[in-house]
């Protein structure tokens, strides 16, 4: 049996049990560890099984094996602890706290702080779905209580809550970084522009929705006293003081993203002990859901590694690429159908089983190209972030609508996505166009 047949059923089949919602991890590996037997069973032509156990389960184990001993992986459970500690102590949320004391007196202010809030949120965690459940369990229900139109307070915050992907530290970076072999540093880095132009243009799309319908948000509160003003800003301090050990340490160049994770963790724990936020039996919180969420994403990230390698044997990477340089695509025309393909995917999948699904074919043909991969990654991790908001499936909409309640039916939340949606591929389009707004930065890591 033809090899490249072989990796084209174990797509089709891999599509088919994503959308059927079987767990990823288990579709991951099942269909890896079967493709890759009969690959090796039909080698000489004729179906040997007991040809094929033994190599199929080095390829299985072994690839298992070396990814759990990657030293860039260590840097996931970091970054996931310090996000659940952070949560802990309060820190996450005293970004938005800030905003919204700093911005009563301004025509639907609380949307924007929420949007800001986000986006501090993001700055810490690094996960997209726990900013929309976290942000969106605080954030909408008092905007509901204050007037605001129900869409506006909920696309709001769903929108918000995409900010997680692309603003470092990110899970899909560094996801990314070890599948394609390439600097977490530098990705880090070169997603601090676009996440900012994305924060600001969905601050831009808040106040062009409030000109068009005054009547979506309620009147200006009564500005904030400067002691409560200064109050708020010292409880946000935290919040900016991790980030910029973050992004200075790993800029400067005095740490790995590694070390920069450890690093922050630490600080984050002993910020909420001295500022008494924080206690033992919250740190033992923080422990076991990071326990829990690391598990989860080590077992996907091993099914993935078994895909890959499955892939790879069957030779569709290079067959692909010769086909598309016979067929003489443009670059701008390369680039259109990979993103056309990652939208179509994006309203079904998630993330993560996207990238597993795509990577393996799509970054030969980047590198065949000649582009760059770390620009790549912001435009592969700004796609996802769309993806997490479009119809039909949006898992941000979903997460928020969940923990939201009656108050959040998904159907409402679509109605009002559509103008950040508007402004996400607005941005797109810039890092299409001008590669160096990812980069400008990112060229300056060693």
């Amino acid at each position: 049996m033809d090899p490249a047949l072989i990796g084209l059923v174990a797509f089709a089949v891999m599509l088919v049990l994503l959308a059927i919602r079987v767990p990823i991890a288990f579709a991951l590996i099942g269909v890896a560890s079967v493709a890759a037997f009969s690959i090796f069973a039909f080698r000489t032509g004729t179906f040997l099984p007991e040809r094929a156990f033994r190599a199929t389960s080095a390829l299985v184990f072994n690839n298992s094996f070396d990814l759990l001993h990657s030293f860039d992986l260590s840097m996931i459970p970091l970054f996931i602890a310090l996000g659940n500690i952070a949560y802990r102590a309060g820190i996450t949320t005293a970004v938005y706290d800030a905003a919204k004391v700093w911005l009563l007196r301004v025509r639907g202010g609380i949307a924007v702080a929420s949007v800001m809030g986000c986006g501090g949120f993001s700055a810490i965690t690094g996960s997209s779905l726990a900013c929309a459940s976290t942000m969106g369990k605080i954030c909408t229900p008092e905007m509901l209580r204050l007037g605001y139109d129900p869409r506006l307070a909920t696309a709001s915050v769903a929108a918000g809550g995409t900010l997680g992907s692309l603003i470092p530290p990110s899970i899909l970076f560094i996801i990314y970084a070890i599948f394609t072999e390439t600097s977490v540093n530098k990705l880090f880095i070169a997603g601090i522009l676009p996440g900012l132009l994305t924060l600001a243009g969905f601050v831009l799309v808040i106040a062009m929705w409030i000109r068009a319908d005054p009547s979506a948000v309620p009147a200006c509160g009564e500005a904030a006293s400067i002691a409560d003003k200064v109050k708020a800003f010292r409880r946000a301090w935290p919040a900016a003081v991790i980030f910029a050990v973050i992004v200075v340490g790993i800029y400067g160049g005095y740490f790995t993203a590694t070390a920069a994770a450890a690093v922050s963790v630490v600080l984050t724990m002993l910020i909420g002990l001295a500022q008494r936020q924080l206690d033992l039996s919250g740190i033992w919180q923080a422990v076991r859901e990071t326990c829990v969420q690391t598990a989860a994403i080590f077992f996907v990230a091993a099914g993935a590694k078994i895909f890959v390698a499955a892939i790879a044997l069957t030779g569709m990477a290079p067959a692909l690429v010769e086909w598309v340089s016979e067929a003489e695509f443009s670059t701008a025309a390369l680039l259109l159908a990979i993103c056309a393909v990652y939208l179509v995917l994006g309203m079904f999948l998630d993330p993560i089983g996207i990238m597993v699904l795509t990577l393996p074919l799509v970054v030969p043909l980047v590198e065949s190209y000649g582009l760059n991969l770390i620009w790549f990654g912001v435009v592969v991790v700004k796609l996802l972030e769309i993806g997490l908001i479009t119809p039909p499936v949006g898992l941000n909409v979903f997460v928020l609508s969940n923990v939201v309640g009656k108050d959040a039916p998904v159907g409402m939340v679509f109605s009002g996505i559509w103008r950040f949606l508007s402004i996400d591929v607005v941005v797109l389009l810039l890092l299409v166009a001008f590669p160096s707004i990812s980069l400008v930065l990112s060229n300056a890591v060693q």
